[in-house]
């Protein structure tokens, strides 16, 4: 644990900022000598770096998702639109199982 005593205000400026705009200030704090080695800012970069990048991963697999089940719906809007019964898997069952449809 880091003594608080030589936490200094810049320290907590830069380890917020690197949570905040993760992971792009965290990489910058790397390239930045007097600011790597710094242990408090050290410890909070290192995190921020990590949940940045998990955070980016989870976005693009939900986005990618998201932008799949779209054209899925474009699809299934075509079959209805050719006049045809769609069977969306759990949804439909569901759906007819609560007597909404």
């Amino acid at each position: 644990m880091t003594d608080m005593q030589d936490v200094t205000s810049d320290d907590k400026l830069w380890a917020a900022l690197a949570y905040v705009f993760s992971p792009l200030v965290p990489v910058i704090i790397f390239l930045m000598e007097d600011k790597k080695n710094r242990p408090f800012i050290r410890a909070h970069n290192a995190q921020a770096l990590v949940l940045g990048i998990v955070y980016i991963i989870l976005t693009s697999v939900t986005v990618g998702c998201l932008g799949i089940l779209w054209f899925v719906m474009l699809y299934w809007a075509y079959q209805a639109y050719q006049g045809k019964t769609v069977e969306v898997p759990v949804i439909s069952n569901f759906v007819k199982g609560q007597g909404w449809a």
